[in-house]
């Protein structure tokens, strides 16, 4: 059918719901004709990262139907790969607070226990690592996640992981898309589930005993003398955040009191995102009526953490590479390090971290985009530990991404902002007790290592006109070069790129440009918004030279594209 004739079906078809006709039939009302084509001119994609769209009618957009399809696809692959495994087994669903979270978690309860799968449903709103930590306790098959993570409050999303926890890195996610892009008739989707099948799971004491285990700092005078203020922006970090805080002895935590409580439509917050400094506007604002040392922001799903910490009367917010490099020396000079020491981190991350873990002697591995690359490689390291596959059996310490996403332990698959608050509190503590702050821990980090800048450009270009241009810019940039003179090396991630002893990295849409003075800049389309981004990591002697180059390539690759 054409996109107007699968409308007009989804508009009068009985088998939809009667919210659904409504809410099309408003659009006939305003003749909104660039709507009707972008919510119907294509299905809502199954890809590597699952489902994620705005919410609303439509074949492509997040709602009844469209989970519904790829929750029956992802029921016949696991019935197919596991057989009356996948029904013991089951599998664990979580879901954030977000509008419909908890509605689509439970339409695909009904979906899997009505296929005859156990289910293990969250009894609460909860994070993230909480669902990874989740598949692992009760031995499932797969987990579930309704979340869209930061994303504006129209969206929502459904991400699939495997049975250690893991996001579905692309072998897997092609086989679960086949079985969901078979699902050809909305008609033949089952929504009654078996009561009997769902049990309402609630770990969270059991998750926050496996975060606990990552401490690191116990003098309890310094951890007492911190003064926090925590912000769950609306979201599910709030029980298990501030749990783990107080019983590690942070007894100086407030709250944003209007941010704790869970509601989807964001309403004190433009965007619930930790890197944008006006999601911690709040709180900031009250660390300056009290003198807190340090404010914590964690994200609706609470798998990212941002930090703004009281330096000279002024509140500094770090950069996830400035975090990340701090949790990197933090955790490996508070380690006992193991035989076969790794870290990893992935393509777009500074290599400040890296640099710090070289140093130490261990070993690096630099993946795709994406903290499901990092979970795999946590998996690998196991598995090679269990067949003695000493090329491969390394022991993880610690992995993190730009975009404020960290992991210390092996407890979750996934980036874990529970685990990292707490360790962030620890090193303010330590630092506060030593008469620093962590900006001058940061500073002591550029004396060693060298001055870094690093910075991200987005760019959103909606609809379908948006992606055919993003598409053509990568198009464009392939076929005519780096648009940096001292370009050394140019790294397309389409091709085959080594990742010894563990082969080739998946292909993917990123083109990495590393440059003569150690700086380097990378370009990649978003895999769950209508972005193209472009990562700077500027190396330097000092803050104003390097500033002054960044502005400088940040120029040159934007005149190239037209930005």
């Amino acid at each position: 059918m054409t996109y107007l004739e699968t409308y007009n079906y989804w508009k009068t078809d009985e088998f939809f719901s009667p919210s659904i006709h409504r809410e099309l039939e408003a659009l006939d009302s305003v003749m909104d004709a660039k709507e009707i084509e972008d919510r119907f001119y294509c299905d809502l994609e199954f890809g590597t990262g699952g489902l994620r769209g705005i919410m609303g009618a439509g074949t492509n957009r997040m709602n009844k139907y469209t989970v519904g399809k790829a929750t029956t696809g992802l029921a016949n692959y696991l019935l197919d790969t596991y057989g009356d495994e996948a029904k013991t087994r089951g599998v664990a669903i979580g879901y954030d607070t977000r509008n419909n979270s908890e509605f689509f978690a439970r339409t695909t309860a009904d979906i899997l226990s009505g296929m005859g799968i156990r289910v293990y449903l969250h009894a609460h709103a909860r994070p993230v690592p909480q669902l990874s930590f989740t598949v692992r306790f009760w031995n499932c098959v797969a987990g579930v996640m309704l979340t869209a993570s930061h994303n504006p409050k129209e969206y929502n999303g459904y991400k699939v992981y495997d049975e250690y926890g893991c996001q579905l890195v692309p072998w897997q996610a092609e086989k679960v898309i086949a079985y969901v892009n078979a699902v050809d008739d909305y008609k033949s989707i089952n929504f009654d589930g078996d009561r009997n099948l769902i049990e309402m799971a609630d770990v969270t004491d059991n998750f926050i005993e496996a975060v606990r285990k990552q401490a690191r700092f116990h003098d309890e005078d310094a951890k007492a003398d911190l003064s926090i203020i925590y912000t769950p922006l609306h979201g599910t970090g709030n029980v298990p955040v501030t749990r783990t805080l107080l019983l590690e002895g942070f007894k100086n935590l407030k709250h944003v009191n209007a941010q704790t409580i869970t509601d989807g439509d964001f309403p004190t917050v433009g965007s619930p995102n930790p890197e944008d400094r006006k999601a911690l506007t709040m709180g900031i604002s009250q660390a300056e009526q009290t003198g807190a040392d340090i404010v914590l922001g964690t994200d609706p799903d609470c798998d990212r953490v941002g930090v703004a910490v009281k330096n000279d009367n002024e509140y500094v917010l770090l950069t996830g590479n400035q975090v990340g490099a701090l949790l990197m020396q933090y955790v490996l000079e508070n380690t006992e390090i193991p035989e076969h020491p790794a870290v990893v981190k992935t393509v777009v991350t500074s290599e400040l971290g890296a640099d710090i873990a070289r140093k130490h002697d261990i070993t690096v591995f630099d993946t795709l985009t994406g903290f499901k690359f990092i979970g795999e490689k946590i998996t690998q390291f196991e598995k090679a530990h269990q067949t003695e596959d000493q090329d491969r059996a390394f022991d993880f310490l610690f992995g993190y991404e730009e975009s404020y996403g960290y992991l210390a332990g092996t407890h979750a698959r996934d980036k874990d902002a529970v685990v990292s608050s707490l360790l962030i509190c620890e090193m303010a503590a330590k630092a506060k007790a030593e008469g620093k702050t962590l900006v001058d821990k940061i500073e002591e980090i550029y004396q060693e290592y060298g001055f870094y800048r690093d910075a991200l450009d987005s760019f959103t270009l909606t609809g379908k006109d948006g992606l055919e241009k993003i598409a053509s810019m990568m198009a464009e940039l392939r076929a005519n070069g780096s648009p940096f003179d001292n370009t050394e090396k140019t790294i397309d991630y389409k091709t085959d790129v080594e990742m010894a002893p563990f082969g080739y990295l998946p292909h993917s849409n990123v083109l990495k440009y590393i440059l003569t003075d150690g700086s380097w800049i990378a370009v990649r389309p978003s895999g769950t918004e209508p972005k193209i981004k472009i990562y700077y990591s500027v190396k330097g002697s000092d803050k104003d030279s390097t500033e002054q180059q960044l502005e400088a390539y940040r120029n040159t690759i934007k005149k190239r594209l037209g930005l």
